[in-house]
């Protein structure tokens, strides 16, 4: 004999237990979504990007007082990246590492800083600002120095309105935390750190 549908001892389902099945389904789904997103989010946070306040004027025009910006902590600490010149860093404050700075790297280990009327040399070279406009640029100068091995010499943007390495020196290699890589606030300045 053959087998037919009709055979089947199957109940066939109603439209309304079929619905609630879905509904649950979907929830359950909606919910295992929620949750890996959260996981991921905590991750990222946790151990790649951290979220924090720019307080202070002496990155403008770059960054503003009271911005929100990722860092990236894993670039530097897991050696994926090195520091390069240029970088934003944030490091623990030599004279008091419970408080947290952000500044430009200017001086590479090794390196020979000097700055004449404002105007910063590295190894004999004038270096290139375009962050730094005239208005927020001093006219200080500082004798030439060589930047220690596992230091670097770090500047703020805004020059007449920095404390930085002109006046408390280098930044020790095992400070540096993370690099500033994205304002997310206010959103009209949303994008990549310059």
């Amino acid at each position: 004999m053959a087998w037919t549908e009709s055979d089947s001892s199957e109940v066939p389902q109603s439209p309304e237990n079929s619905q609630a099945a879905s509904g649950t389904h979907s929830a359950l789904s909606l919910l295992g979504n929620m949750a890996i997103s959260i996981v991921l989010a905590v991750v990222v946070i946790v151990f790649i990007y951290q979220p924090v306040k720019v307080e202070g004027t002496s990155m403008m025009p770059g960054l503003t007082d009271q911005e929100r910006i990722f860092i990236n902590k894993y670039t530097y600490q897991w050696g994926v990246d090195s520091i390069a010149r240029e970088d934003l860093v944030v490091f623990h404050y030599p004279y008091d590492p419970s408080q947290s700075y952000i500044k430009r790297v200017i001086g590479l280990p090794g390196d020979m800083v000097e700055i004449d009327d404002g105007i910063v040399y590295v190894n004999g070279n004038k270096l290139d600002e375009p962050y730094v406009p005239e208005q927020y640029r001093d006219h200080v100068g500082m004798q030439r120095e060589n930047v220690p091995a596992g230091k670097y010499f770090v500047l703020g943007d805004h020059r007449s309105s920095s404390n930085d390495s002109r006046v408390w020196g280098f930044v020790d290699r095992k400070a540096i935390y993370g690099k500033a890589v994205f304002v997310y606030w206010p959103l009209d300045r949303i994008g990549r750190v310059r």
